[in-house]
């Protein structure tokens, strides 16, 4: 059986250099979505809205892999586009204030119907109180810098800068601030997490 991987497919998007800030198209994908808000290191909906969002992924993906169509695919990683009401909460790093959208890309064969039926079985296996939050979405950023950052989330700082700088040096911010997470932040040594900063420009 033929194994999808969009994270290959979609090289330029999902694998960055670390080295140099670059101007990428991101066209529509189709993104499992929940929306909360507070400090996402100590938040309860935080914490449940990602466990939904990978419990229902991962359902799908079975669901695809056993019933007819009998296609595999690769789980696209964690991804969050983050903002608060008053930016300055933001900048200061209030996390208590900060709004997030937490999302996981789903290949284009993934339509309502298969959602709706993974979300079920998802709750039938177990209480996933973030379920109900969960919902299918077409999103489109257009023209994005991004770059990987390398560390913990914490040294972030410095990367998202020289994103900025290269942004507002052509053109101006839009949009919110995008943050993939590429690696499995329960296993991985911190020093070498890896997360791509994405922003869209005007």
């Amino acid at each position: 059986m033929e194994k999808i991987d969009l994270r290959k497919e979609l090289k330029h998007l999902y694998q960055p250099s670390a080295k140099e800030v670059i101007q990428v198209e991101v066209p529509a994908f189709t993104f499992l979505m929940a929306d909360g808000e507070g400090d996402p290191n100590t938040s309860q909906e935080y914490a449940q809205a990602v466990e939904a969002l990978f419990s229902v992924s991962y359902t799908a993906k079975f669901m695809i892999k056993k019933g007819p169509q009998k296609l595999d695919y690769a789980v696209m990683p964690l991804e969050g586009l983050w903002w608060a009401d008053d930016m300055s909460a933001f900048a200061a790093n209030d996390k208590a204030k900060w709004k997030w959208t937490m999302m996981i890309m789903q290949p284009s064969f993934i339509e309502n119907d298969v959602v709706e039926s993974a979300i079920a079985e998802a709750r039938k296996k177990k209480n996933l109180p973030g379920i109900s939050r969960l919902r299918l979405e077409t999103f489109c950023e257009g023209r994005c810098a991004q770059v990987l950052h390398v560390g913990p989330f914490s040294e972030e700082g410095p990367t998202i800068r020289r994103v900025h700088e290269f942004i507002d040096a052509r053109t101006g911010r839009t949009g919110k601030h995008h943050e993939i997470y590429l690696s499995d932040i329960r296993r991985a040594d911190p020093k070498k997490w890896k997360t791509i900063i994405r922003h869209p420009m005007l």
